[in-house]
């Protein structure tokens, strides 16, 4: 068995307290750290940072997230779940004060970067305790409340950030941030550690990690600065080379170490695994559907950021409503038929979202319905994705697996926002509202590309 309690501690079962404080957990990244998307405009304008500068920044929490999740995963599953669950609640809280502090880019860069850190931590954590100390139905419910902390904190962040931007300014984002760690803390407290009794024999795969974190960051840097270094610059093609070097790196070292490299490729051998994480990275490329969409509401449609926020509310609901309906469809129907449909139903609202052309009060209204319909899709992919990517992994690596399916989530954000941003800069000297177009309808190509990677990978089973 993987799971080692502490020594004396009684049989122990997870309970709403210990769910609650781990939502609240998920909720630092997911809600807080997430609701800059839509405060960019409000941001450059008290800050000393250039706005292709400001858009890197908003893409390095989950740039940062993404390399380093897998390496805590190993950590989580070798030193103990708890633990690296408080670490990342700390990192937050460090992470969160610095950005309260931050005037100029050096301070506020390292602030996104460790909310980052903090969202590495606590993701593979806190997914790995729920499979340790959830079983049955009470698994499929903490993970549908976990998901409704991450897809659902995800769709409030537009309108939370807005509404505290708004009346208090864009700063008090991150108080509120301290505050949700500080509860979260409080909450874990007193739950038994475990860990992986397997998981200490193995150690940290430093060159995979080194060669991981280089290459996307520098594949990170590349897509948000090549439109102003120029995309065929000796400058753009260098970090360019440099990132597939780094990559190739990895691949060959990784597959010569095996189960001893930082991400154990033997993983992907299971296709439903490979198709939760494959499918999990190209949906949440869409996030950067978000961001454009509050740059044309606020600069195109000239509205607050908090008027930009209420446009989200309908998927916010429906997000909330359909992640429990998608427990209920994985429960009746297995997961292939949710996790296909999702991401149409999602592409599907983007498209209408990229109507551009519209009038004002057509296009807001529009906006408005099309967020449900987001949100419907996302929801019904969100349980069933997650609940294939834990239940396909080996117990002794449950950590890691998780760490790799919330590097999909993380990754598939920061390349999303990245390449749309890139891309709506590109195209705007066509015009503000084409490139809000092109760019949208992007979005709506990849999420289809994930109802494809589905359909090709997640083999046709019934639920029991």
């Amino acid at each position: 068995m993987s799971t080692v309690p502490l020594t004396g501690t009684p049989a122990f079962a997870g309970n709403d307290r210990l769910l609650a404080g781990i939502v609240l957990s998920v909720l630092t990244f997911w809600l807080f750290a997430q609701s800059v998307i839509n405060v960019v405009p409000a941001m450059k304008n008290s800050l000393d940072i250039s706005l292709e500068t400001l858009t890197l920044a908003v893409s390095l929490s989950a740039l940062f997230s993404g390399c380093f999740v897998v390496a805590s995963g190993g950590f989580a599953d070798k030193f103990g779940r708890v633990r690296l669950t408080v670490i990342g609640l700390v990192l937050s809280i460090v992470g969160s004060g610095l950005l309260f502090l931050a005037r100029e880019p050096v301070l506020f860069l390292l602030g996104r970067a460790i909310q980052g850190l903090s969202a590495a931590c606590i993701m593979p954590a806190t997914l790995a305790l729920i499979k340790t100390w959830y079983e049955g139905k009470a698994r499929q419910r903490a993970i549908s409340f976990w998901v409704i902390g991450s897809w659902g904190g995800s769709g409030l962040s537009s309108f939370v950030g807005g509404a505290i931007a708004t009346s208090l300014g864009w700063r008090w984002i991150f108080i509120f941030s301290i505050v949700m760690a500080l509860a979260a803390l409080l909450l874990i407290r007193g739950t038994p550690e475990s860990r992986s009794a397997s998981a200490g024999q193995h150690k940290l795969d430093i060159g995979g990690l080194l060669s991981f974190v280089f290459m996307l960051v520098l594949l990170n840097l590349f897509i948000s600065k090549g439109h102003s270094w120029g995309w065929s610059s000796g400058l753009s093609l260098a970090v360019l080379g440099a990132a597939i070097l780094a990559a190739l790196g990895f691949i060959i070292t990784g597959l010569r170490k095996g189960d001893a490299a930082l991400i154990d490729f033997a993983l992907f051998k299971n296709r439903a695994y490979s198709a939760a994480v494959l499918s999990n990275f190209m949906l949440n490329g869409c996030i950067g559907t978000m961001m454009i969409t509050s740059i044309w509401l606020q600069q195109g449609h000239h509205l607050t950021p908090l008027q930009t926020g209420m446009m989200t509310l309908g998927y916010l609901v429906t997000v909330l409503a359909m992640i429990r309906v998608g427990e209920k469809l994985l429960q009746r129907y297995g997961a292939r038929l949710p996790m296909m449909t999702g991401p149409v139903l999602t592409a599907i609202g983007i498209t209408f979202i990229s109507c551009t052309f519209l009038s004002k009060e057509i296009y807001i209204v529009t906006v408005f319905l099309s967020n449900v319909l987001f949100g419907l899709g996302l929801g019904c992919y969100a349980t069933p994705s997650t609940d294939t990517a834990v239940m396909n992994a080996p117990e002794s690596k449950v950590g890691v697996a998780s760490g790799i399916y919330k590097m999909g989530s993380s990754l598939g954000g920061a390349m999303g926002i990245a390449v749309t941003a890139s891309l709506y800069a590109l195209l705007l000297p066509l015009g503000m509202a084409s490139a809000a177009q092109y760019a949208l309808l992007f979005n709506s190509a990849i999420c289809l590309g994930s109802a494809v990677v589905t359909w090709v990978l997640l083999p046709r089973l019934r639920a029991p």
